[in-house]
């Protein structure tokens, strides 16, 4: 069907389901459940649809229905939070106070701002004696009350996952009444939501300026920091936080989690583990493990995975981190309760995604290519279906940077940045041998190791600024408007946010793979730093990337032609820079570092002006903390086996080639 015939078929159920509604709000019950039960036979998993024939079965008097097609709403829709206060309401009506309290606690636990269920709450706890809970309850009702109905409403909204309407809502209002501390908190947790990180940030700094005891705005403030990966200052406000509540968990575990993002994972496992001596809990196990994981513990985190999974057989990220390995094979009763998860009508999405991926490579483990392949594309497309990417800003960025950052415009601010030369950057694309670039020159008793550093992102928000014009963006066109002094202030900048990931060594890695996009201003701040760009063939590397889901960003990754137009865009922007700064960056081919090791080790060291050490060529050996998909791999002599693995799904891989073409021509080293 095409998009334009979907997208009618998609506004005639939104009205149909606005009538509807309408029905219902003057009190034609029975009307509306006539339409709601022909609507249901058109979409039968909906689930708004499901819920206003529960509701108006109900008003009928109907209640033994309205209860039935409430269990057939959480068996499709669990975490929809109306559903239970529904279930409440109908247990009030057989007078029924148990049920409908655990019900109405339920509704409550997903969404805080349900006045009905709180109301509800704070009536019937008081009458079965509970009388702290019913002030408890209380508490919330008057809460509730002192704010405005618009916030109430988008935040409910917020809750049950309706994000755009919420996001109109709460913009709305502050346009029309300025600032209103949880209309920006509420604001800010859409913006966290949508990955808008800097809105967010920017938002929770104001609302601690207005009300600086707030202490869940505070809170949402250093998760934001931790998504940014500002772990230094993430921490500094978990400290405050814990000094006000030393023992509450949500602050502990994000401390742990700042902990292990600043290269300090022994102290995150710790931390870790004293939470789960108190209460077990799935996340915690699967967070140790990841911990492990980058220290090279590789049974000790497989057995954490598999705790985390025995605690919730439906965690299709402990299942997909176990395949993330890629040294880890499943075994058949492994793969059965996948696929049973996986095909539950109960399973969340982000669990079903994840589940996809993992039978992807367990299936690509047993040479069954076939249907590993349906998984890895069934896995995309789910991911794709929740994420918002978009590749023409990309492609722009990269046009402006070539139009910007000329050989003229470098030669006229040469002698800008901070001189130091204590930098590595590794850059390309995730998947194309930068992780056992960086495993190979951290393996050098020189130089520090460290991770995909967030600093160039950072300071490319800096400049980008708060315009919004994608037409004619800030940046990089702000780079001609900058003098010498702000280069310098730059690069100084990124060094000493940098220091905290060290340990002494005169020099560090930063392996964060996107900076291809900006080698112009990285130059401009670090003249003397040394660049590697991390080179692969096309398909495979494009397809490995395809078979990756990653924890967070590389949002071009779930679609092949996605994929391949991302990758078109970055082989032309390297060779811009090519021309633009010859010689500034060593382009290494993976498959060439496989073929010969020692020459292309002895390469890379010689063009980061270091002696060559035998530990270089023994990298497997060095023990560190590696971050990425690739740290099994690593920590194992280099094989070839693995350079055409993906020659098993070239039959899949029409698509891919042709959307990759001219660009397949044969990679050599420059």
């Amino acid at each position: 069907m095409a998009a334009n015939a979907l997208s009618s078929v998609a506004s005639a159920i939104e009205m149909e389901v606005k009538r509807i509604r309408a029905l219902m709000e003057q009190g034609q019950f029975a009307a509306a459940l006539a339409a709601a039960e022909s609507l249901l036979a058109e979409v039968p998993e909906n689930r708004d649809v499901l819920y206003m024939i529960a509701v108006s079965e109900r008003y009928l008097g109907r209640i033994a229905d309205a209860l039935s097609t409430l269990d057939r709403l959480e068996a499709l829709h669990p975490a929809y939070s109306r559903l239970f206060q529904e279930r409440g309401h109908c247990h009030v009506a057989l007078r029924e106070a148990e049920p409908a309290i655990a019900a109405y606690l339920r509704a409550v636990n997903l969404n805080h701002a349900l006045p009905a269920s709180w109301s509800a709450l704070q009536k019937l706890l008081r009458m079965a004696g509970r009388a702290t809970d019913a002030e408890m309850a209380a508490s919330h009702v008057a809460a509730l009350a002192k704010l405005p109905t618009e916030i109430v409403t988008a935040s409910s909204m917020f809750a049950d996952g309706e994000i755009h309407p919420a996001e109109a809502i709460v913009r709305q209002y502050l346009l029309k009444h300025g600032n209103h501390v949880e209309a920006m908190r509420l604001l800010a947790k859409i913006g966290m939501q949508h990955g808008v990180l800097d809105d967010a940030e920017l938002l929770l700094e104001s609302v601690l300026v207005l009300a600086p005891d707030y202490q869940a705005a505070r809170y949402d403030y250093a998760r934001t920091l931790l998504d940014r990966q500002s772990y230094v200052k993430a921490r500094q406000e978990l400290d405050k936080l814990l000094e006000v509540e030393p023992r509450n968990r949500s602050y502990r575990t994000a401390y742990a989690t700042a902990s292990v993002g600043l290269g300090e994972p022994e102290r995150g496992i710790e931390l870790y583990r004293e939470l789960l001596a108190e209460a077990p809990a799935a996340d915690l196990h699967l967070s140790i493990a990841h911990a492990l994981k980058t220290l090279g513990k590789r049974d000790e985190a497989i057995d954490a995975y598999r705790q985390a999974i025995a605690l919730r057989p439906a965690y299709g990220d402990a299942y997909w981190s176990l395949a993330n390995l890629k040294t880890y094979r499943f075994d058949d009763a492994q793969i059965a309760c996948m696929r049973l998860e996986e095909a539950a009508r109960t399973t969340p999405l982000v669990d079903r995604y994840h589940l996809c991926f993992a039978l992807g490579k367990a299936l690509e483990d047993r040479a069954e290519y076939a249907e590993s392949f349906l998984f890895y594309e069934r896995g995309n497309a789910l991911k794709k279906s929740e994420i918002r990417y978009r590749p023409g800003p990309i492609a722009r960025n990269a046009r402006l940077q070539a139009s910007v950052c000329t050989r003229e415009f470098f030669a006229a601010r040469r002698g800008v940045g901070c001189q130091s030369a204590e930098p590595i950057f590794i850059v390309g694309l995730p998947r194309s041998g930068s992780t056992l670039l960086e495993q190979i020159l951290a393996s050098h008793s020189q130089v520090q190791g460290t991770m995909e550093l967030p600093e160039i992102p950072r300071i490319v928000n800096e400049l980008r600024g708060r315009e919004l014009d994608e037409a004619n963006p800030r940046y990089p066109r702000v780079l001609t408007e900058l003098a010498p002094a702000d280069f310098l202030r730059l690069g100084e900048t990124y060094l000493a946010n940098t220091r905290v990931y060290r340990h002494g060594k005169p020099f560090f890695i930063d392996k964060m793979p996107n900076n291809f996009r900006h080698i112009g201003l990285i130059h401009l701040i670090l003249p003397n730093a040394k660049i590697i760009d991390a080179r692969r063939e096309p398909v495979a590397c494009c397809f490995s990337n395809f078979k990756q889901l990653f924890a967070s960003g590389q949002e071009f990754t779930y679609d092949l032609e996605d994929i391949a137009r991302y990758y078109r865009d970055y082989l032309e922007l390297m060779a811009h820079w090519e021309r633009a700064l010859p010689g500034k960056v060593l382009r290494v081919q993976h498959e060439q570092v496989v073929e010969d090791l020692e020459d292309n080790v002895r390469r890379l060291l010689d063009f980061c002006g270091l002696e060559f050490e035998p530990a270089c060529l023994e990298f497997y050996k060095t023990e560190r903390s590696v971050r990425t998909a690739s740290s099994e791999q690593v920590r194992q002599p280099i094989y070839r086996d693995g350079i055409d693995q993906w020659r098993h799904f070239e039959p899949w891989l029409g698509r891919l080639r042709a959307a990759l073409r001219p660009s397949t021509a044969p990679e050599h080293p420059g």
